[in-house]
């Protein structure tokens, strides 16, 4: 059965945060929606952090009232603010994370757009270098992917395809977390 998959994207995100865990995604499988907060003025895309604009399937106002299996959320600046700044993205990670559903950040995300919503309360994660100021009380390990129950984080751009890998592997299972690395010449 197909697992769907919603990535949020806003204004700055961080282009291989984003499109590394897609990429993997896709490959396992997943239905992969990405979801604009708003796009650019006059397209259908969104500008990540380096001047990359990426098209998005729909408007996060459009769908986020679905329910998908896992919703992942790319860092970057001014990316994580944006999306920490929406009522909307609260409201899908806090509906994710209610139904036991995954909620996947990285970078920047986890403290700035995670940890206010309080889905980091008790549980371990990481995030990019320094971030863990805005997010006192929440325990950051420092390693490059975390996983604790259906919460995953990672810190940042160098670690995108071990967090892709990670989310595949908890969605579809080891068989295919194997495959997937056979067939990418991950090590």
């Amino acid at each position: 059965m197909s697992k769907k998959v919603l990535v949020i994207l806003a204004d700055g995100f961080e282009e291989v945060e984003a499109l590394s865990p897609i990429d993997v995604l896709r490959r396992s499988g997943a239905t992969v929606t990405l979801a604009a907060l708003e796009y650019a003025a006059g397209t259908k895309s969104v500008r990540g952090a380096h001047d990359v604009y990426v098209g998005c399937d729909a408007l996060l106002a459009d769908v986020g009232s679905q329910a998908f299996d896992a919703i992942v959320l790319p860092g970057g600046m001014p990316g994580a603010k944006n999306l920490h700044e929406s009522t909307a993205v609260t409201k899908v990670i806090l509906d994710t994370f209610g139904r036991g559903d995954l909620v996947c950040a990285i970078c920047a995300s986890p403290a700035y757009v995670l940890a206010p919503t309080g889905v980091l309360k008790g549980k371990k994660a990481t995030c990019y270098p320094g971030c863990e100021k805005v997010a006192p009380g929440v325990e950051f390990t420092g390693e490059r992917v975390v996983k604790d129950g259906n919460v995953i984080t990672s810190a940042g751009p160098g670690t995108a395809l071990e967090f892709g890998l990670e989310i595949s592997q908890t969605l579809f299972g080891d068989q295919m977390s194997s495959s997937l690395k056979a067939g990418m010449l991950v090590r």
